[in-house]
């Protein structure tokens, strides 16, 4: 094997063993896998920057507040306060996530492995 032919076999395995969902929406279990257990730091459209821990018992937790998450069907629904339950559908892209109502992109995030700011 020359080194042309180790690189390309490399390439498809890294990209065999990469799960890509980009441009593609995200099922419930991959929301689940993805983003639970884990913070998401990004920016929505109508709210601005945001980080969030996503606890696995569906609880949120920010800097000064919480709420509570949970996948329904394939969405991730979101309730702070006594706001109601909004949902999202999700694009993953390795450690991207974008979040998208009504089929437009509203907000984007970099999940982050764990709770890396105590929340």
């Amino acid at each position: 094997m020359n080194t042309k032919t180790i690189t390309l076999a490399g390439a498809l395995f890294l990209a065999a063993m990469t799960p890509s969902f980009a441009g593609e929406m995200a099922t419930g279990d991959q929301i689940s896998a993805a983003i639970s257990g884990n913070t998401v730091q990004g920016s929505m459209v109508a709210s601005g920057v945001y980080t969030e821990f996503y606890g696995t018992d569906g609880v949120i937790k920010g800097k000064d507040y919480a709420g509570k998450w949970r996948v329904n069907a394939d969405t991730m629904c979101f309730q702070y306060a006594e706001d109601p339950e909004a949902c999202w559908q999700v694009k993953l892209d390795g450690d991207q996530v974008t979040w998208v109502k009504d089929g437009k992109d509203d907000g984007t995030g970099t999940i982050v492995k764990g709770n890396p700011n105590n929340f």
